[in-house]
């Protein structure tokens, strides 16, 4: 089993920054991608950016040039760095990560959400 917790989220004017952290922890043998998504009020849940093993970066459009995602393997842990926020990346942000076991067999895993708010 795969624990995954998040931490980094909070209020922040237009223009400011926030870095997020996100931590798997447990019985792990590998982790593949892992990504952070985004589910703001009344919107469905939408892909922010996510990064495979081996660094390559995946990010929406609206994000792109403002948002930074890293990984560090040793730690089975993802960043989200979030410069230049806008009130509309308000909403709660969700870890995943996609763990493989030793058979080879996929899961994926999702923390609890931490809340973005982006206002004056």
């Amino acid at each position: 089993q795969v624990q995954v917790v998040e931490s980094g989220g909070g209020l922040v004017q237009p223009g400011g920054s926030l870095r997020l952290s996100c931590a798997a922890s447990g019985i792990i043998f590998s982790l593949n991608d892992m990504g952070w998504y985004r589910q703001a009020p009344g919107k469905e849940r939408e892909l922010v950016a996510d990064i495979t093993i081996s660094g390559s970066a995946n990010y929406a459009d609206s994000v792109k040039g403002r948002f930074t995602i890293s990984r560090d393997n040793a730690k089975n842990t993802v960043y989200l760095q979030m410069n230049s926020l806008k009130p509309d990346d308000t909403a709660v942000y969700y870890c995943h990560v996609n763990h493989v076991n030793s058979w080879g067999t996929r899961r994926d895993y999702w923390g609890q959400g931490t809340q973005v708010t982006v206002s004056s």
